[in-house]
């Protein structure tokens, strides 16, 4: 399968979303804390500039704020990057949004090592865990812009708090356009017989790559891509790593509380089998490429053929 990077940024998908159903709602607000330009959000505000609030470098009281506007009836998005939406303003977030269960979609960008030059104190490798641990949130990252426009309406009509983990810059192109996604659901890329690889985000292009590489040697990989990490499709997860009897986790993210963690659990309470999980091992970040910082942590398509190997040989 021929990967390439999309023209345009998964960003630019995003706010034209933004714009396209708020032309139909008028419940659609935005709040921005600062960082406008960094969303591609100015678009919005040019249009809607009645239906934009910057409350400057200050995360936690944005996420207050869209709390008090759904209260009063408004559809808010909240911006910013992904370490301040998630573990600068977690109490607000539990307290004022999931708590008082009010339907504030909170968009975090440039996660992992997308973060790239902003270097270690904008890059969250826990911001899942952090979410996941919030009862009834929902956690959702798209891989591609076809993927995007199909959640995106489903995002709008489920009724409560939605963590969208948002890649800034160009997607590499794994979906076509029209085809389905539904919030909540896996979706199986590749039926297999001797490992289940789980990939997410940025991973999921090199999980395909190591499938090939895995193809060559004569093994067959189950690919199953997760876009939405919370609620995890435990049906598919259970039904796929039944028939293969090994598992594999690759995600943009410490292998700490995040897909693997939930897969782990599930696997552990209904079908345990021997499970490897790629992803940032209990590091910071730092400056760099995301090139260099994927080869850096390990999150290559290298990494899953290699932990798919050790699987395999722990099902023996």
């Amino acid at each position: 399968m021929e990967l390439m990077l999309e023209k345009r940024w998964l960003r630019e998908t995003y706010v034209d979303l933004l714009l396209e159903y708020a032309k139909k709602d008028d419940r659609i607000v935005i709040l921005e804390a600062d960082l406008s330009k960094a969303a591609g959000t100015p678009r919005f505000t040019e249009k809607f500039p009645e239906r934009t609030v910057n409350v400057g470098i200050a995360e936690s009281n944005m996420v207050g704020v869209a709390a008090g506007m759904s209260a009063m009836g408004k559809l808010p998005f909240t911006h910013t990057f992904t370490p301040f939406a998630t573990r600068r303003c977690c109490d607000q977030v539990t307290l004022s949004v999931a708590y008082a269960g009010l339907n504030v979609k909170l968009m975090g960008s440039d996660p992992g090592v997308t973060a790239e030059l902003n270097g270690g104190t904008h890059m969250s490798m826990e911001d899942v865990s952090i979410m996941r641990n919030i009862p009834g949130m929902v956690i959702y990252e798209p891989t591609d812009s076809a993927e995007l426009r199909q959640i995106f309406p489903q995002i709008l009509e489920h009724d409560g708090p939605v963590y969208i983990r948002l890649l800034r810059r160009n997607a590499v192109k794994v979906f076509t356009e029209g085809q389905k996604f539904r919030l909540g659901e896996g979706v199986l890329l590749k039926e297999g017989t001797d490992v289940t690889v789980f990939s997410s985000g940025i991973m999921t292009a090199e999980a395909i790559k190591a499938a090939e590489i895995l193809e060559e040697t004569g093994i067959r990989a189950e690919l199953v891509h997760i876009h939405t990490i919370k609620p995890l499709d435990q049906q598919l997860v259970i039904a796929s790593v039944e028939k293969t009897g090994a598992a594999v986790t690759a995600e943009n993210h410490s292998v700490i509380g995040g897909l693997g963690s939930a897969v782990a659990e599930v696997l552990g309470e209904n079908c345990p089998a021997p499970l490897q999980r790629v992803g940032v091992k209990d590091h910071f970040g730092e400056v760099g490429a995301t090139r260099y910082l994927m080869e850096k942590y390990g999150l290559t398509a290298e990494e899953i053929v290699k932990a798919a190997r050790k699987a395999i040989e722990r099902k023996k």
